[in-house]
């Protein structure tokens, strides 16, 4: 991913906080030349010195069978992302386009029975502890668990190298800055509020 040096964000734990916020992400391998891509909830974490992305996909799903030969994966994540009129800038100059994005780079291999049942238990606890009524693994019949558990394919991707890259009008000055934030919070669209947020926390 090219990113122009005031947008390359190399600090490992705000790249972890912005993977687990935003940890739908795309994941694109190649078969036979072609590249492939599947769109999936995935979980970030370490293991003594090393960073995993996990997650599992369909059986049908004939990307998982290219984990087998392929050396690398690339795992992208975004978040909110907005068109930025010219007309908020002081001076004349082209409108752009803001956003957040995160590549992952690494060698994919595919998870044993009890590491898939492992990271389903934690991504069910992550999505469902804050809810009224959570369904946690325990709470599933084992007659449902195992014939879901014959569907699908778990999956781990050993992290090799990072990009990310927050094009959050970094390179203007403090006016026109403020001045974003402010017509983005007036936009009648959610993720154009969202990436005001984003930019208020990279002010900050």
């Amino acid at each position: 991913m090219f990113i122009p040096k005031y947008f390359k964000v190399t600090d490992m734990d705000e790249v972890k906080g912005f993977i687990q916020e935003n940890s739908f992400g795309t994941i694109v391998t190649t078969k036979q030349g072609k590249p492939i891509a599947t769109h999936i909830p995935l979980a970030f974490g370490k293991k003594g010195d090393e960073y995993y992305i996990t997650g599992h996909m369909a059986y049908g799903n004939p990307q998982w069978r290219t984990f087998e030969t392929c050396e690398n994966a690339l795992v992208m994540y975004r978040g909110p992302d907005a068109y930025i009129s010219s007309s908020w800038y002081g001076d004349e100059n082209v409108p752009t386009w803001n956003y957040q994005a995160v590549h992952v780079y690494g060698k994919p291999s595919i998870l044993e029975q009890e590491e898939l049942k492992q990271d389903l238990i934690m991504l069910l606890e992550k999505h469902e502890k804050h809810r009224k009524n959570p369904i946690f693994w325990d709470k599933l019949s084992p007659q449902l668990l195992d014939r879901q558990l014959k569907g699908i394919v778990g999956f781990k991707i050993k992290v090799q190298e990072v990009q990310a890259a927050y094009k959050l009008s970094q390179n203007r000055n403090e006016q026109d800055y403020r001045n974003i934030i402010d017509q983005l919070q007036r936009e009648d669209n959610l993720i154009s509020h969202q990436l005001a947020e984003a930019m208020k926390k990279q002010g900050n």
